[in-house]
């Protein structure tokens, strides 16, 4: 499956921002999906995850309470809605796919930078 990221920008502390991530080139629905962040001279870091079917979603404590996750499997996209976003969520965002089954990361997307100025 590839991925593609998208919706990064600058946004202003205490601001929202939502990125995207459309996939194609297999069955969407098979795959659980991942939203993953890499800030400079950081380690890259789990956000949120997102079931195949959305019925179940997890939020890294960092985050949790501020961003959602979201998927339309008819459109393959996965949606990251981020709101009372702070300069420490400043990073590179990357989607990731998981099969189902599989405990591995093996699909990514390339990242989209999301800047919070304080």
């Amino acid at each position: 499956v590839q991925l593609q990221a998208s919706g990064g920008g600058l946004v202003q502390a205490g601001g929202s921002l939502r990125v995207s991530c459309v996939a194609s080139g297999r069955t969407f629905s098979n795959y659980n999906m991942g939203w993953f962040r890499q800030a400079p001279g950081k380690e890259r870091e789990s956000v949120a995850e997102i079931s195949r079917r959305g019925g179940s979603t997890s939020y890294s404590e960092s985050v949790k309470g501020r961003f959602s996750v979201s998927r339309d499997n008819a459109e393959n996209i996965v949606y990251l809605q981020m709101n009372s976003l702070k300069p420490e969520d400043t990073a590179v965002y990357y989607c990731a796919a998981r099969l189902i089954g599989d405990s591995r990361w093996n699909y990514w997307g390339r990242g989209t930078q999301v800047t919070v100025s304080s």
